[in-house]
């Protein structure tokens, strides 16, 4: 099954936790539609700006596989409010960098997060869309004292 031109059904849920674990992490129908949504409207263009295949590290992540990994109650991974999208470079086309960049100048999301890495290049970004209720936040991921915190775009 496709989610969008260039993204399988298998690219946002497959997950080694979830496997190891035997989680179910298959979206209903409502949060597939959501998943849908963002994948036409983030993941598409910028894929036609990359011009090549863009790795996604996590996309869906049902609630007890979320909860297994520690991620956030609201997480829009979860797809309860919009769907969020985890993104690296590992092919090489562009920079993580370069894509984050891109993405807060050319398409319009929810949330946008340079995670973690150098401040020259993260080591993923994440980005999420949520078609009630768009942002437009930017944010930062650091760790400061051995916990993560997110600070407002500078």
């Amino acid at each position: 099954m496709k989610i969008s031109e260039h993204i399988s059904y298998r690219e946002v849920t497959y997950s080694q936790t979830a496997i190891r674990n035997d989680i179910n992490n298959e979206p209903n129908e409502e949060q597939l539609e959501r998943i849908k949504k963002a994948a036409e409207a983030v993941f598409e263009p910028l894929r036609e700006w990359v011009g090549k295949p863009i790795k996604i590290n996590s996309c869906f992540r049902s609630t007890e596989l979320n909860k297994r990994i520690g991620g956030a109650q609201s997480s829009q991974h979860c797809a309860n409010k919009g769907a969020a999208f985890d993104l690296d470079d590992t092919y090489g086309y562009k920079t993580n960098a370069e894509m984050f960049h891109y993405i807060r100048k050319y398409i319009i999301f929810d949330q946008l997060i340079w995670e973690f890495g150098t401040d020259e290049n993260p080591n993923w970004v994440h980005v999420s869309y949520n078609e009630d209720n768009n942002r437009g936040q930017v944010l930062k991921a650091c760790k400061i004292k051995g916990k993560t915190k997110y600070l407002a775009w500078s």
